[in-house]
């Protein structure tokens, strides 16, 4: 499955990654630039990062799915449990 950012989040993640390198490298970088390194890093390391989300999301539901059994679980032929004895 590829991963596809919005519009919106392309271009705030290209604004951030122009600030990051202002603030914080030796010279800035240009739109184009900062927009090829975001490619970069969709195609190379964010499947990475979806594919651990995937997997929190599964041990949650599991996890989620086991409580419910304990939740909802209902003990099977429990009439003669809630009877008085009876005496011959």
């Amino acid at each position: 499955m590829a991963i596809e950012l919005d519009k919106d989040v392309r271009d705030r993640a290209i604004a951030s990654l122009q600030r990051y390198f202002t603030e914080n490298m030796d010279e800035p970088i240009g739109n184009i630039q900062a927009g090829a390194l975001l490619h970069f890093f969709v195609e190379e390391v964010a499947p990475a990062i979806y594919n651990l989300a995937i997997a929190d999301a599964q041990q949650s539901l599991h996890a989620r799915v086991t409580e419910l059994d304990i939740e909802c679980h209902q003990e099977p032929f429990g009439y003669w449990k809630k009877q008085p004895a009876r005496k011959r």
